[in-house]
C-alpha cells in the first residue's frame, strides 16, 4: 500500500505539537486552597465611598433610562396605571383632540394676574369666566368619557372595556399638552383607528 505524501505531512504537524504538550504550563497546579483564597472576595467593599458613589450612579442611569422609556411610552416603563393597549388607546385619542380642560391652567394664571387690578369690575369678570371655564371643562370630560367608552366597547367589546377609563381620560384631558406623560404619541387631529 503506497502512502501518501499528505499523511507524512499531518503525522510531522502532530509530532510537532505533541513536542509543544510536551513542554508543559512551566507551573505547578494551584492547590484548591488557594484557588479558594483567589477567589473569594469580601460582602462588603474594603473601599466603602467607592461603592457608594458607584451604586448611585448606576441608579441614577437606571432611573434616567427608565424616565425617558416612560415619556417615550414604552411600555415596560410605564407605571401600572398607564399599560394596556386599551389605555393606549385613550391617550392616543385624547392627544389627537384640543380640549377645554387644557386650558385651565393658563386661564388661572390670566385670572390670577386680573385679580391683582383694584376694579372690582375686572376681578368678577374674571372669576366668572374662570368658573365658566371650569364648568365647560367637566362637561367636556363628561362627554369624552362617553365617546370613549362607547369607541372601546365598539373596538374590543362592550364586556371587555376596563374600568377607569373615562377618569383616566377626563384626567389627561385635563393636563397641558405639554406636560402629559408619557408624553403625546400622536398629533393634533390624528385618531387611532
Amino acid at each position: 500500500m503506497a502512502r501518501n505524501s499528505n499523511s507524512s505531512t499531518d503525522d510531522d504537524a502532530g509530532y510537532e505539537l505533541n513536542q509543544d504538550s510536551i513542554s508543559g504550563k512551566g507551573r505547578p497546579t494551584p492547590t484548591r486552597r488557594v484557588q479558594e483564597q483567589a477567589r473569594k472576595r469580601p460582602l462588603v467593599s474594603t473601599d466603602r465611598a467607592e461603592a457608594r458613589r458607584q451604586s448611585r450612579s448606576a441608579m441614577a442611569s437606571e432611573r434616567e433610562k427608565q424616565r425617558i422609556g416612560m415619556a417615550n411610552g414604552v411600555e415596560k416603563y410605564m407605571p401600572a396605571r398607564d399599560r394596556g393597549v386599551q389605555r393606549r388607546y385613550v391617550r392616543d385619542y385624547i392627544d389627537a383632540r384640543t380640549s377645554v380642560g387644557e386650558f385651565l391652567i393658563p386661564l388661572m394664571v390670566i385670572v390670577l394676574i386680573l385679580t391683582v387690578f383694584p376694579q372690582p369690575e375686572v376681578q368678577i369678570a374674571a372669576f366668572a369666566l374662570l368658573w365658566l371655564f371650569f364648568i365647560g371643562a367637566v362637561i367636556d370630560c363628561v362627554i369624552v368619557g362617553f365617546i370613549i367608552r362607547r369607541k372601546l366597547a365598539a373596538k374590543y367589546g362592550d364586556d371587555k372595556v376596563e374600568a377607569g377609563l373615562r377618569w383616566y381620560a377626563a384626567m389627561r384631558a385635563l393636563q397641558l399638552r405639554l406636560m402629559r406623560l408619557p408624553k403625546p404619541q400622536v398629533k393634533r387631529r390624528q385618531y387611532p383607528a
